[in-house]
């Protein structure tokens, strides 16, 4: 007998989080995409020919996120999760050049391979609990527990891009730079670290080997990003690392709060907010910067401040919020983390909070050294414009740079309802 509904929705403090970054950063995307897709397009001139097939597949990768984030069970969360993978393979192969095709390709696979583990877990969640419910994972044995969250847990490494599959999300840069954006900050990659959210959520009651398998795995993925960030000349692959390595933030919070701390838990959560509106400022100031320029290469864009003084300012903002300088964004969400794994005792909390700052202090100076590299000093060639973007692209621009402020003051209230 199946217990509880198969379909419905759910709109608890999480799901409200998770809706918040689809929602209102799918906006800005497809605001931002109407000027960027365009002929005039220095780097991708696009015509009218390719744009319907491009919103389509936006607009249902949009409607798909939100089904992730109201999906009441583990099944409607694997539809709705396999859908984002077909919208995601049709997105980044877009240009259809051997490139894109190829990054589609390597995406939609490596991400389907994720999908079956998923697949396995529901399957045996249903066979020994009767439930797809997500409280149905607190009543399975303690063995078979294991075994089910470590399955979930290899599901949302493939998708959200951690080691050891964290190779296709740098080629998937492949796809227009808008939905790059939307990829990094709001779907995608951040249905791997929700489905872990409601995974360690669900019941309370996650394994501790798994919980610190979860954990260490998140820190070497880190770190491990991180090292690939000083051979990068593309922009767009340096933020792909840098993404790849602050979803290891993200599950780095969810596995000590699996460890028993909610403040580090809700940080986790909370980190989903601020990195995607951070870091949908940064995506969208290398879109402006391709635009207007046709190129990505961090070595040719010297002196670009002198005639792009606005997308200068929201690189610089974005590095602040991303990097988590006080008062920006990621600030509140890394010091719940830390404040958690402190709160656990021994030798974890002093682990976490050394690598956690080593990481920190080495991002923020390398991505300040991009961006003087990029704005500041010589005018190269390619830079030598004459204007900002276009309005529209300009004005999501502006209101991002307020978002980076203000993000944590809006997700904090629904983020504070969580394990009530």
């Amino acid at each position: 007998m199946l217990d509880g509904p198969v379909f419905g929705v759910l709109l608890d403090p999480l799901a409200a989080v998770m809706l918040l970054v689809a929602t209102v950063i799918g906006f800005f995307t497809v605001l931002y995409s109407t000027h960027y897709l365009r002929e005039r397009n220095r780097e991708h001139a696009t015509g009218h020919a390719g744009q319907a097939r491009y919103y389509f597949w936006l607009l249902l990768f949009l409607a798909s996120m939100v089904g992730v984030a109201v999906s009441p069970n583990f099944l409607q969360l694997l539809i709705f999760w396999e859908l984002t993978t077909l919208c995601s393979w049709a997105l980044i192969s877009f240009y259809q050049d051997e490139r894109s095709l190829r990054a589609g390709f390597k995406a939609l696979l490596m991400t389907q391979g994720g999908g079956a583990f998923f697949l396995v877990a529901v399957l045996i969640l249903f066979a020994s609990a009767g439930s797809f419910e997500f409280t149905a994972l607190a009543r399975l044995p303690d063995s078979l527990r294991l075994v089910v969250f470590v399955m979930l847990m290899i599901a949302a490494w493939a998708k959200a891009a951690q080691v050891p599959f964290h190779t296709w999300l740098p080629d998937a840069m492949a796809a227009p730079t808008p939905i790059s954006a939307y990829l990094h900050a709001a779907a995608m990659v951040k249905a791997g670290v929700y489905l872990m959210a409601r995974s360690v959520s669900s019941g309370w009651a996650v394994p501790p080997t798994g919980a610190i398998a979860l954990g260490v795995m998140a820190l070497l993925t880190m770190f491990i990003a991180l090292s690939y960030y000083f051979v990068q000349d593309d922009l767009k692959r340096l933020l792909a690392y840098s993404t790849i390595a602050h979803l290891g933030y993200v599950l780095l919070g969810l596995a000590v709060g699996g460890l028993g701390s909610i403040i580090a838990f809700r940080g986790g959560v909370l980190h989903i907010a601020c990195h995607g509106f951070a870091k949908a400022t940064l995506f969208f100031c290398a879109g402006a910067l391709a635009y207007v320029t046709g190129t990505r290469s961090i070595a040719g864009l010297g002196g670009a401040a002198r005639s792009m003084p606005l997308t200068a300012t929201a690189y610089f903002v974005g590095v602040l919020a991303v990097t988590g300088v006080p008062p920006f964004a990621c600030f509140w969400s890394k010091f719940m983390i830390l404040s958690g794994a402190m709160q656990l005792g021994g030798a974890i909390g002093p682990v976490v909070l050394v690598l956690v700052l080593v990481e920190s202090l080495i991002s923020f100076a390398w991505m300040l050294y991009v961006g003087q590299k990029m704005f500041l000093g010589s005018v190269t060639p390619a830079a030598a414009v004459h204007s900002d973007p276009p309005a529209a692209m300009s004005g999501v621009l502006v209101v991002l740079i307020i978002f980076c402020l203000l993000a944590p003051a809006i997700a904090m209230p629904l983020v504070l309802g969580i394990g009530r």
